[in-house]
């Protein structure tokens, strides 16, 4: 073989090289999305951070980050696998997150044996990250208190996955299907008068005390935010004043930022 066909070869060989090594990585990673893994920080960058993950290059990106938590080259980050994409050049776009909803429910199946072994299930999440989720349960045994397994004895077994999500607060509500109840439970600690259900509109009208109305809204909207997504309902709180025909109301109507 003359010097050029050597480099030919040399060069084509090492193209398939990479293309193997890239739908090795591929597969790998398809096979564990949606599951936790633990990566190191390699570079900061303004809009994503680099995780090395066995040997790979990791993205997680600013908007699947928890706003309040900083990191600095070397900490090791748990995190979701949320979703791998092939490139044209270059290896395989591994995207990962620690805001994701699914995160908290990996969190909660690896924290809760029940969870993973099916006694209890996790009907819904509603999730702020970093600040606040609601998450609903039902136990399929009749003797296992679903939300005194989740909250554990004297809260060890939540208070480990508040830690690891920077003190999010988790309010864990029993799931039914009585959605009044249902939808009652989301927005405690509020205590309500009535509630009149629309399930064809699928919205919630609310009646309570006016010093429960802050409750229900809670800081920043965020109580009745997240009970409207947990629920699948609209809700909106009716203020009766002294004058009957006056009311406000407020509602729980989130706009689609798509």
């Amino acid at each position: 073989f003359g010097r050029r066909l050597v480099l030919n070869l040399k060069q084509n060989l090492n193209q398939k090289l990479r293309e193997i090594e890239k739908e090795v990585t591929f597969n790998k990673y398809k096979e564990i999305v949606g599951e936790i893994i633990v990566g190191e920080v390699y570079q900061i960058k303004p809009n994503s951070i680099l995780l090395i993950h066995d040997h790979n290059e990791v993205h997680f990106p600013k908007s699947e980050q928890i706003a309040k938590e900083r990191y600095k080259k070397g900490d090791t980050i748990r995190a979701i696998i949320k979703s791998i994409e092939k490139k044209s050049s270059g290896p395989p776009a591994i995207i990962v997150s620690r805001a994701d909803e699914q995160f908290l429910f990996k969190l909660f199946e690896l924290e809760i044996p029940e969870i993973f072994d099916g006694i209890l299930e996790i009907k819904a999440i509603a999730r702020e990250p970093g600040e606040r989720a609601k998450i609903a349960v039902l136990s399929n045994d009749d003797r296992i208190d679903a939300v005194g397994a989740c909250v554990g004895m004297k809260g060890m077994r939540i208070h480990s996955i508040v830690r690891e999500l920077s003190n999010e607060n988790i309010d864990v509500i029993n799931f039914t299907d009585d959605i009044a109840l249902y939808i009652a439970r989301a927005l405690a600690p509020a205590k309500l008068q009535d509630i009149y259900i629309d399930k064809d509109s699928k919205i919630a009208k609310i009646y309570a005390d006016e010093d429960q109305k802050s409750l229900i809204i809670g800081k920043n909207g965020q109580n009745i935010k997240l009970a409207s997504k947990l629920t699948g309902y609209q809700i909106d709180v009716i203020r009766d004043t002294e004058d009957e025909s006056d009311t406000e109301e407020v509602s729980s109507e989130i706009q689609d930022e798509k």
